[in-house]
């Protein structure tokens, strides 16, 4: 329990206790083969992300070879700029709002787009510039994971603005007409560990297109002194063009396909695509949890959540209630940490979620956690500078298992504070996966209170359930 980080809004509603769970909660789901139908889900899921996951990892490597060298640079998409400039061009009151270019995204001529066309990479010599290392080394002389989840989401943005802008761009106009957001962030997976300390590339490029929307791959890689080459980890953003003046959605560049590898790629993409409808018209927070889960919950009640119980203590197991491993911040978000559109950059946001879930999990796990995955990230919302950000994070669903002695799945949502009325406005939503690989097996249990929190336990424990097929695929 971290009782320093629990603190209670005068805002919120008294919670709603769940004694009744094991009758109103079942009374509402779906039975019949939910059990069996879910199972096969998760396994069919994870055999195509497993699948997908390698595919790409093969064909990717031949798109930095049909590239132009002198196209392959990053465009800088956080602000260089000097605030004061910037913040002299803000909109004045009275003043009609600025935009992010004069001329409409509808007069731009929508040429078409090979896939290599776009890609980017970053390299980062770590091995062979120890003050480079210095600025990215954590406690334990690794390599600071959230800090390359940034680069990897501003490759993401540059990617995309290379797609729209053409191979050629060197810098963001000011008069586009457009801009693009980050929508969300699909499973980013651990394949290989950070170590030894090497040499690392950010690569990526747009393997799928929609009518605003684009699925852009990202790959790292750590580079040996003897040429070889190792995927440390693979993942996609969505990313969605939007009209400067209007906000709202707007038309991107079609992908020519040329090659087969094209064509596989782009299949992969179409798949995703598909794969993200399914997910959300199975959310819990469209539909009820299967049959089965319920049961799950019923029996995690029965044996842990009874609020009568006198002791924290069920045989060597010790409970611990979801609401009591929150862990929050508060920050003023600065203008140095801003993107070109003069809000705050996506990336810093994923490397503060990141680095409190990291927190939050040694805390629970009570020794070091190795990072797994990403789960997810949704972007709702932009985060004004200056404004109050509120990161909150806690440990949804914990276990064990032969590999890994501690699992833990961690939420963390970020709310931007209205300091008017005091309420709070969600902007983000982030879910990793942290295990510990040695030691004994974890001894604490999350048991959800409310209703809510109960939920959140269904969706952490769909996320460890996927992960764990896909790792032991990978095995085979």
């Amino acid at each position: 329990m971290y009782p320093a980080a629990r603190r209670c809004l005068a805002s919120q509603r008294p919670m709603l206790r769940l004694p009744p769970l094991s009758r109103s909660f079942t009374s509402s789901i779906v039975t019949g083969n939910s059990l069996a139908t879910l199972h096969r889900s998760t396994e069919l899921g994870a055999a195509e992300e497993t699948q997908n996951i390698a595919v790409m990892d093969k064909l990717m490597k031949t798109f930095r070879e049909r590239s132009d060298p002198a196209h392959q640079s990053v465009l800088p998409v956080r602000s260089k700029g000097l605030w004061s400039e910037a913040l002299s061009k803000l909109t004045i009151p009275g003043q009609p709002e600025q935009t992010h270019g004069a001329a409409g995204a509808a007069t731009r001529a929508l040429e078409p787009r090979r896939m290599h066309d776009s890609y980017c990479e970053i390299v980062l010599p770590f091995s062979s510039s120890p003050e480079m290392l210095e600025d990215y080394t954590n406690a334990s002389g690794g390599i600071r994971t959230g800090l390359l989840m940034e680069h990897l989401d501003s490759l993401a943005g540059s990617i995309a603005y290379k797609h729209v802008l053409g191979p050629d761009a060197a810098a963001l106009p000011t008069n586009a007409g457009f801009y693009i957001v980050t929508a969300s962030v699909e499973r980013l997976d651990m394949l290989a560990s950070l170590y030894p300390v090497r040499d690392m590339r950010l690569s990526g490029q747009v393997i799928h297109t929609g009518k605003s929307s684009m699925e852009v791959a990202v790959r790292m890689q750590a580079l040996d002194k003897d040429g070889g080459e190792e995927t440390i980890m693979l993942g996609r953003f969505c990313m969605v063009c939007r009209d400067a003046h209007t906000n709202r959605s707007t038309q991107v560049n079609p992908l020519v396909l040329e090659t087969k590898e094209d064509h596989a790629l782009y299949t992969i993409g179409e798949v995703h695509r598909q794969r993200r409808q399914t997910v959300a018209n199975r959310s819990l927070g469209r539909v009820p949890p299967t049959s089965t889960e319920a049961e799950e919950l019923h029996s995690l009640y029965l044996s842990h959540g009874q609020e009568d119980m006198s002791a924290r203590l069920v045989g060597n197991v010790e409970r611990v209630w979801l609401e009591d491993t929150r862990l929050e911040k508060t920050m003023v978000m600065f203008p140095q940490e801003r993107n070109v559109h003069q809000k705050i950059f996506g990336g810093y946001l994923m490397r503060l979620a990141y680095e409190l879930g990291f927190a939050n999990s040694c805390l629970f796990t009570r020794g070091h956690v190795t990072f797994l995955s990403l789960d997810g990230i949704s972007f709702a919302r932009p985060v004004p500078i200056g404004s109050l950000l509120r990161l909150t994070s806690n440990v949804v669903h914990s276990s064990s298992s032969d590999d890994y002695p501690a699992l833990v799945h961690v939420w963390v949502h970020a709310d931007v504070v209205n300091l008017e009325t005091g309420t709070e406005q969600r902007t983000n939503d982030f879910r990793f996966t942290w295990c510990r690989e040695t030691g004994p097996p974890l001894k604490r249990i999350v048991v959800p209170r409310t209703y809510g929190d109960a939920m959140q336990w269904v969706e952490g424990r769909r996320a460890l359930e996927m992960g764990s097929e896909i790792r032991k695929l990978r095995k085979r």
